[in-house]
């Protein structure tokens, strides 16, 4: 798949991972690139689909991710590391894009590996199906490289992977994908493989895994009862931004539909 940006996005993307640490605004990061901050904000935004600025927040909160997981530091130091004055702004920040707390988050390891080792045992998933006057999404899942395991599939608000998504799914490599019950709205659909192999660790920053995110929005108003959506994973880019969404609860929350199917079928 082809796949080009500026050089100037290039470079300005580079620096903010040099001096993450450094307070950077946007007419510092406009002079990388010998742009002005208006032309900058929206040669980046064309180009990587959020500005600037929210993009450098997403690293910060990578890093936030990795500090949590890595070390010991209390969450205050983790949240003031990532330019964040106060537990409770970095708490708000955590939660709204990566979906639980600081603190759950770094418990998270154990169930992460107990949902790995439930889905590796059950295999063969599929959606439940409820009566629904909504629209389905579908496709089919393609790669540019082989691996083995599954993908995790999300329709968001934003050209971002973060937060809990607004629907979302799960389905094996290579293989269609369903989302029934699709309300109408705008959305961008993202999606990243998990491999049977990775650790904890890989899941929760997931750095290295397949991906796939839509910079533009598409609609679904209602007037067809199915729309296909095909996703084509890839290795990852420099412009994409960071997955921050938990795949943990992602996981978790697929298997709680499924058990929720078991019993219903009881």
């Amino acid at each position: 798949m082809e796949h080009s940006y500026s050089p100037a996005v290039h470079d300005a993307i580079t620096y903010m991972h040099e001096h993450l640490h450094e307070p950077l605004d946007l007419a510092e990061l406009a002079a990388q690139a010998a742009y002005s901050p208006y032309h900058f904000s929206r040669l980046f935004k064309r180009s990587v689909g959020v500005p600037p600025l929210y993009y450098l927040s997403a690293l910060r909160l990578q890093r936030a991710k990795a500090l949590l997981l890595e070390t010991a530091l209390p969450i205050r130091d983790i949240g003031m590391e990532i330019g964040q004055q106060s537990v409770g702004t970095f708490t708000t920040s955590f939660v709204s894009r990566v979906g639980m707390t600081p603190g759950v988050f770094r418990a998270s390891a154990a169930s992460t590996e107990e949902s790995l080792s439930s889905l590796k045992k059950t295999r063969h998933w599929a959606e439940p199906v409820f009566p629904s006057t909504e629209p389905c999404i579908k496709g089919r899942v393609y790669s540019e490289m082989s691996f083995e395991g599954f993908v995790l599939i999300g329709l968001f608000p934003r050209p971002m992977p973060e937060g809990v998504p607004l629907h979302g799914t799960l389905c094996e490599a290579s293989e269609e994908y369903w989302i029934p019950g699709v309300k109408p709205g705008v959305y961008y659909v993202m999606a990243t493989s998990v491999a049977w192999k990775m650790n904890a660790t890989d899941i929760l920053i997931p750095h290295h895994t397949l991906r796939t995110r839509s910079k533009e929005p598409f609609h679904v108003n209602g007037d067809f009862a199915e729309e296909k959506r095909d996703v084509h994973l890839y290795p990852p880019r420099l412009d994409d931004p960071p997955i921050l969404v938990s795949l943990s609860l992602l996981m978790n929350n697929f298997l709680k539909r499924q058990a929720g199917t078991a019993i219903e079928k009881k």
